[in-house]
């Protein structure tokens, strides 16, 4: 066999230029204690942790592969939520930045995330139309909601009651008796999309925001008790907010006609509407923890403000109307008079809900969160469509409250898409040029160490010796930057229209342009007197141009500066002799314009990368082309040989990056991680690393290891990652007693759960062995009338040396809580009747009593049938029902007597801290007493 060529493996290094991206939305996290300082943002697959004040990132809540889209953090504060385009969510501590726990229930992108009060369960809405509700502590799914008919856009659960409201694009809001886990209520009085609803006067007034400029009101009145049908009277509602009305049953009995059966948990009315300034649609609707503010944007620049009047505020507003009215009233008016003054007094909607003011924002709102500090300052972050975070405070307390900017995040990214990257020569810095600016990163810390601005940035590179940069623009000309001061040394008009490209001569003396003027021209640095000081700077003058007969895209000399290579509109490559300028080959071929092309170190190979989705190896002696290579499903926007090799990297529009063998014509890696298009990379001169820029805001570096790779194993993975998503896509195993679309058990089949299945059916089998081993070797040892001694499994020797049936419970054990249902439902029947015999062992021993119930009663409800109709396992579920009562009373009145005890203790230390709270208020008294008879002595002593 002989040597295959071995390759090094490029790993995903660092995501940094990006402050937040635009699919999910930003929140507020409390971190070490602080509330108001520090806010979570979706930053692609991760989440990043910044800190407001300093402007600096403090922490990465590392994600796996897919976006999120959607954040929440916990009541406590100590975790965050995070929802991703797959369906996953996954719980992150923010102590230690770690995400152990696992929800897979969605089968498209997280859209809502809600904990409760108490923080143990978790609401999930997706586009997939369904609502879980997770249970936090115990790690599982609890139940499905199935009923919306489009995507769900909020989901809230209400505080006093068991109960769940939702909204969605389906047009309609739903109640959800949680008890039940079944909606009971529909409100149906959108005519578009419902983006988004809040709770606000204790959750007795529902808020929504449609596609249109109004905010609608909603009264719910809540019926405690409902009377016999046979015994008249009226309804008891608790605490009907201000303008609801009572609902009255008839004389005999029966509803009356505005009341339908759906009223009998609680009634929802519309009340009126606000009206905002905005014309288009809602985007985001929110309160504060208080439930006093609310605020909303549409998709503009505008967040308007709302403060929602407390019962009392209400009554002294009223108070004060009705008095203004009756002092402008005549003092010989009657009693009609006087009621047509309460009339006019009433309060309105609009005055219950009070417009604050509008906060304006520097580009386009794509996210908010708002905090209310108990001084009374109201604190609003936003996510901006521009890559930037800002920070608001007001104080909506005084009349007319200005809002003003007190922080905001920009020097970690650019405000628009990076379209050109560039190494310096020392592999250090890393150059990235955008629409407005440029900016100078140092790649080990990835912290931005220079920001310019600038015209429209297409094209860059580091003039020799690191100290000055040169980019092309979009209006043709060609810009010299000094790096030390950051200021902009000269602005030449290169070209009449863009200047697409630039490159380097060999010699480093100069560089040539090409651009849209179908001109490329060459020119020459030289050093000139700087008007400002006597020291001389650098300068470009133009020497020589060749004049063509299409748009230039692209321009590259050869590494020997003989040839000069020419991307033109008609999907050609000219070749030119560099001296003389006179035409040497033409590569045609590309159906579509080449938009990038390099030449190899030697001179030997050009690689051309074209929008026909193709990249092209011909070779520089003759013109022929060695191999065309399907690259990428969409245009190939970027092309470079790694350094001294004949190896080259693409970068395509379908947002992966490929390295390719120029001599073997071989692929030899896929790097994925950008969620969008890929504009551009850079390779550095050594080739230990890489960075790319895209459509999602991000610059990504890439570092070459020193781990081998093999084009034989790297198939091989690409295989298993493939039948891995395959398994994913597969039906949901079918469940006996329910139709194929109503499943609702929480969990998803994913590669995990099927892997965990087969654990379990491992260590069945193993269990089969050893015990027919056992067997087999008591019959031996009879036989022989002597002890023979019995070989040990090495896995059962893995473990301790523990018995084949305790092997069993350990697997069981190491199944993540939130895949086990899902794992059993996968399980083959004929492995249920040994787990079901194995159970009743364990129960009987007491050990893990709350995960063999949990295990066991899963399983009755699944395999019902087939268990009941089984002979043979009759007597094992008589054992199971006799020794499961037992035991799990046995484990109630333990957590019964724990948790008296802590009531206990919790009595004893509030009491303590009562009498320390009275000793401290006492001898602090005592000593102002003291302090005051000092004075008094010594005003006495001075008369």
């Amino acid at each position: 066999m002989g040597l295959t060529k071995q390759y090094l493996r490029y790993v995903a290094s660092a995501v940094f230029g990006l402050i937040g991206s635009q699919k999910g939305n930003i929140v507020f996290v409390t971190l070490r204690g602080e509330k108001g300082r520090y806010v979570a943002v979706p930053a692609c697959e991760h989440v990043f942790i910044w800190d407001l004040r300093k402007g600096e990132k403090i922490l990465i809540l590392q994600g796996l592969k897919h976006e999120v889209t959607c954040l929440c953090p916990s009541p406590d504060g100590l975790h965050l939520a995070v929802g991703y385009e797959d369906g996953s969510i996954r719980i992150f501590s923010l102590l230690s930045g770690e995400g152990n726990v696992t929800f897979n229930g969605h089968k498209a992108a997280i859209t809502s995330l809600k904990y409760d009060q108490l923080g143990g369960r978790l609401a999930s809405g997706s586009k997939d139309t369904d609502i879980i509700v997770w249970d936090v502590i115990n790690e599982s799914g609890l139940y499905r909601l199935k009923g919306h008919k489009d995507a769900i856009t909020q989901a809230l659960f209400l505080r006093e009651k068991n109960l769940l409201v939702s909204s969605g694009k389906d047009t309609v809001v739903k109640w959800w008796d949680l008890d039940t886990q079944h909606c009971f209520k529909t409100v149906v009085g959108h005519r578009t999309e419902v983006w988004g609803l809040v709770l606000v006067s204790e959750e007795k007034r529902l808020i929504t925001g449609a596609s249109d400029s109004e905010l609608r009101a909603w009264d719910i009145a809540y019926l405690e008790e409902i009377k016999d049908p046979g015994e008249p009277g009226p309804k008891k509602i608790k605490g009907s907010s201000p303008g609801a009305q009572d609902t009255d049953e008839a004389e005999d009995g029966t509803l009356e006609m505005d009341e339908t059966p759906e009223d009998r948990i609680l009634t929802c009315r519309k009340a009126g509407s606000i009206m905002r300034e905005g014309r288009d649609r809602v985007v985001n609707l929110a309160v504060d923890r208080t439930g006093r503010i609310l605020a909303c944007h549409g998709t503009d620049s505008v967040l308007e403000v709302f403060h929602v009047l407390s019962i009392e505020e209400i009554q002294k507003k009223m108070d004060k109307k009705l008095k203004k009215a009756r002092k402008k009233a005549k003092l010989n008016s009657g009693k009609e008079e006087e009621e047509h003054l309460e009339v006019k007094a009433a309060m309105t909607l609009q005055d219950e809900i009070q417009r604050v003011t509008n906060i304006k924002t520097s580009a386009k709102i794509k996210s908010f969160d708002l905090i209310h500090s108990p001084q009374g300052e109201l604190k609003a972050v936003f996510l901006l469509q521009n890559n930037l975070v800002e920070l608001y405070s007001l104080n909506p307390s005084v009349p007319a409250p200005q809002p003003v900017r007190t922080s905001r995040i920009t020097i970690g990214g650019h405000r628009s898409d990076v379209r050109t990257l560039s190494f310096s020569s020392d592999n250090i810095a890393v150059l990235s040029g955008a629409a407005d600016s440029i900016k100078i990163w140092n790649r080990s810390t990835l912290q931005c160490i220079r920001t310019m601005t600038c015209e429209y940035a297409l094209c860059s590179f580091f003039v020799p010796g690191d100290r000055q940069v040169i980019i092309g623009t979009k209006a043709g000309k060609l810009q010299l930057y000094d790096l030390a001061s950051g200021n902009l040394l000269e602005s030449v008009d290169a070209h009449d229209g863009a200047l697409w490209s630039l490159s380097l001569s060999p010699d480093q003396r100069g560089f040539v342009t090409g651009g849209a003027d179908k001109s490329v021209k060459f020119w020459d640095f030289e050093l000139v007197k700087d008007e400002n000081s006597t020291q001389k700077r650098l300068s470009v003058k133009q020497t020589r141009i060749l004049q063509l007969d299409e748009e230039v895209l692209c321009v590259s000399y050869s590494p020997n500066q003989k040839l000069l290579a020419v991307s033109l509109l008609d999907c050609t490559v000219k070749i030119f002799y560099a001296d003389t300028l006179k035409f040497f080959l033409s590569l045609y071929g590309h159906k579509l314009p080449v938009i990038c092309m390099d030449i190899s170190y030697d001179g030997a190979l050009i690689a051309t990368g074209s929008a026909d989705r193709n990249v092209k190896i011909w070779g520089l002696d003759f013109g022929d082309c060695h191999k065309s290579l399907f690259a990428h499903d969409d245009s190939v926007m970027y092309l470079k040989f790694v350094p001294k090799s004949h190896l080259f990297f693409t970068a395509g529009k379908d947002r992966k990056i490929k390295q390719w063998d120029a001599d073997k014509f071989e692929h030899i890696q896929t790097l994925e991680g950008h969620h969008q298009e890929i504009w551009c990379l850079a390779v550095s001169p050594s080739g230990d690393y890489v960075v790319s820029s895209s459509h999602d805001k991000s610059l990504r570096l890439w570092e070459r290891t020193r781990e081998p790779l093999i084009l034989e194993e790297e198939r091989e993975m690409q295989r298993e990652a493939e039948y891995e998503e395959s398994v994913a896509k597969e039906d949901q195993p079918a469940v006996p007693g329910e139709t194929q679309g109503d499943n609702y058990f929480t969990g998803k089949k994913t590669i995990e759960t099927v892997k965990a299945a087969e654990r379990i059916m491992e260590a069945i089998e193993l269990y089969r062995e050893e015990t027919a081993k056992m067997r087999e070797h008591k019959a031996i040892c009879k036989a022989a009338g002597k002890e023979v001694p019995l070989p040990i499994n090495p896995i059962l020797m893995a473990y301790g040396n523990i018995s084949p049936s305790v092997y069993v419970l350990e697997i069981f054990k190491g199944i993540k809580s939130s895949e086990l249902e899902e794992s059993l439902l996968v399980l083959p029947f004929s492995y249920v009747p040994d787990i079901l015999k194995l159970f009743n062992e364990f129960i009987q021993l007491g050990s893990d009593i709350e995960l063999l119930c949990r295990c066991l009663f899963f399983l009755l409800r699944i395999h019902f049938g087939q268990i009941t109709s089984n002979q043979m396992l009759v007597p094992v579920i008589e054992k199971l029902k006799e020794t499961t009562i037992s035991k799990v009373s046995q484990v109630r009145d333990v957590i019964g007597f724990n948790m008296a005890g802590l009531d206990f203790l919790k009595r004893e230390c509030e009491a303590r801290s009562e009498v320390m709270f009275f000793a401290d208020a006492t001898s602090h008294l005592e000593e102002k007493k003291r302090k005051r008879k000092k004075r008094e002595k010594m005003i006495l002593t001075f008369t």
